[in-house]
């Protein structure tokens, strides 16, 4: 007999837990670095463009008599924060542009947050991952850390841009590192909520609540005197409090270090305890089951929206109620100082003396929270599409026309019921106030955006059927990238035909003005092309494209 010698088979090399972690940072950069480079770009471009016109747009516009007026009118402070330095460039950028950019870098963060971790876990792209030697906590912390990353860069851009131009450099870096701080504490909230709830979708609603708490608790702090240390428990006051180009306060900034590192660290602590795919508070299996609205794809398109619309409603709702509580405190204040009616309609806002004016200006904006909403609901619909979690509906004797049909029809219904509560919300505060506004006028007010809206709308649902993952991008542009190509265009003093290309050129300022019906039935147009090319392209893509 002869022996056989057989070689063992060699054992494959395992990857060590730091070669799985860079992989994962990797993966976590890879999945936010567009969304990134493009607030980076906004809040750069905004800040160095409204510090670079400032000389020509509000020159010596601004003496003595007018600050004191800005900073004695409770309306001014309330809606824009206390006004400070603003004489100087660079204290003038901050003030106009410095609650937004807090915004929106803080919104960014948020959802970015709930979308790489609990929308991650949730579609089971975490299950293998945290089957090896990398840890939950240690997934999450690379997350944020990328996260985190990502908006100080935003606050770094936000400073050099401010030096570029010329501003104080004290101020510049101050104002950089409260956005930096700001984006860094919504981070943290957001990947906090994560671990509390076990959906992404409430995840992300929570971490916008608190979003949109610290907001009013900055905008009742500055209107009130009485109440100015509100600002002290919110990320936007505490910015506010720090006064760059004026006092220059590092204190407010370092208590507000320490609420984002506390934030940060308690995040990433709580992923601990939890099993994969649960929260902290998950709902209870033993409750009776919810049938309603499961009779049809309509109505069950409408039980996903009631949720999202109420939260929307109640957030637009309650800014709207406060623009008409301060209508006539505003129109009172731009009729006695005619410079800043001046300024505001150099800036596209002109008739703000009036009553009409004033919430016809105010409603224009309403365009953008409005648009993005119609623009999530339809990222979120493909969203839940690609993690698997309407297969089953897809397998019913339903054509994929219909399905996607009954979702844009019942998203434009929520669209124009959201717009409705602004209206009424805009009523019912003016009515407080004994200003001379009626309901027909609020609503046609309000009312008057909704071809934006449909234009956002049409995009998303375009970008359904051929870039399912940029649903979300695609539908803001109309709403969002047209307001911001508006104000670029007016700011930069760039031809005419340039802001011709914004949906904004085009409304009519009403309830001020009769509306634009031509170019308001123009938008519906092409947003129903947009939509009936988004249905085409559905159903010729696989249900993963």
């Amino acid at each position: 007999m002869t022996a056989v010698v057989t070689r063992p088979e060699p054992v494959p090399t395992v990857p060590g837990a730091r070669v799985i972690g860079s992989t994962v940072t990797r993966l976590a950069l890879r999945q936010v670095r567009r969304g990134a480079l493009i607030i980076v770009a906004l809040v750069a471009g905004m800040s160095a463009m409204v510090a670079a016109t400032y000389a020509s747009t509000v020159g010596d516009a601004l003496d003595a008599a007018a600050l004191a007026a800005l900073a004695e009118n409770p309306a001014i402070r309330t809606l824009f924060g206390q006004p400070v330095a603003l004489d100087d460039a660079g204290g003038f950028t901050v003030w106009r542009t410095g609650t937004v950019l807090s915004v929106l870098v803080g919104t960014w963060g948020l959802l970015a947050a709930t979308r790489v971790t609990r929308g991650e876990e949730d579609a089971g792209r975490w299950a293998l991952v945290a089957a090896g030697r990398l840890p939950v906590t240690a997934i999450v912390a690379r997350h944020v850390a990328v996260l985190t990353g990502a908006v100080l860069t935003a606050g770094v851009a936000a400073g050099a841009a401010l030096l570029a131009v010329g501003t104080s450099p004290a101020g510049a870096v101050l104002h950089g590192v409260g956005l930096a701080l700001v984006g860094v504490y919504f981070v943290a909230a957001g990947a906090l909520m994560a671990q509390v709830f076990a959906s992404r979708a409430a995840a992300s609603g929570a971490a916008t609540a608190l979003l949109g708490a610290g907001l009013l608790l900055r905008m009742v702090g500055d209107g009130v005197d009485a109440l100015g240390w509100l600002r002290w428990l919110s990320p936007f006051g505490l910015v506010a409090l720090a006064q760059p180009y004026a006092a220059n306060r590092v204190l407010p900034l370092v208590v507000l270090t320490a609420f984002a590192v506390t934030l940060l660290v308690v995040a990433v602590l709580a992923a601990r305890p939890r099993d994969l795919g649960g929260g902290w508070l998950a709902a209870s299996a033993g409750r009776r089951p919810r049938l309603g609205l499961l009779g049809s794809v309509s109505g069950f398109a409408a039980r996903r929206l009631a949720r999202p619309l109420a939260g929307w409603a109640a957030g637009v709702g309650a800014y709207y109620l406060l623009i008409g509580v301060l209508t006539v405190s505003m129109t009172e204040f731009l009729t006695e100082n005619a410079r800043f009616a001046d300024l505001a309609a150099q800036a596209g806002f002109a008739g703000l003396g009036s009553v009409e004016g004033y919430v016809a200006a105010m409603v224009t904006l309403l365009a953008i929270p409005a648009g993005v909403f119609a623009a999530v609901r339809s990222a979120a619909f493909a969203a839940d599409e690609a993690a698997g979690r309407l297969t089953l509906l897809h397998a019913q004797p339903l054509t994929r026309t219909r399905f996607l049909l009954a979702e844009l029809v019942v998203t434009g219904s929520g669209t124009t019921a959201l717009l409705v509560a602004a209206g009424l919300a805009t009523w019912a505060g003016a009515s407080t106030v004994d200003a001379p506004l009626g309901l027909l006028a609020a609503l046609a007010g309000t009312l008057n955006v909704l071809p934006v809206a449909l234009l956002s709308l049409g995009a998303a649902t375009f970008a359904v059927g051929w870039l399912p993952r940029a649903a979300a991008i695609v539908g803001a542009l109309p709403a969002a990238g047209g307001f911001l190509l508006q104000v670029v265009a007016d700011s930069t003093g760039a031809p005419g035909w340039v802001g011709q290309l914004s949906p904004y050129a085009h409304l009519a300022p009403v309830p001020d003005a009769a509306p634009n019906w031509a170019a308001s039935a123009l938008m519906v147009i092409i947003a129903g092309a947009l939509a009936a090319l988004g249905l085409f392209g559905y159903q010729r893509r696989d249900l993963q494209g």
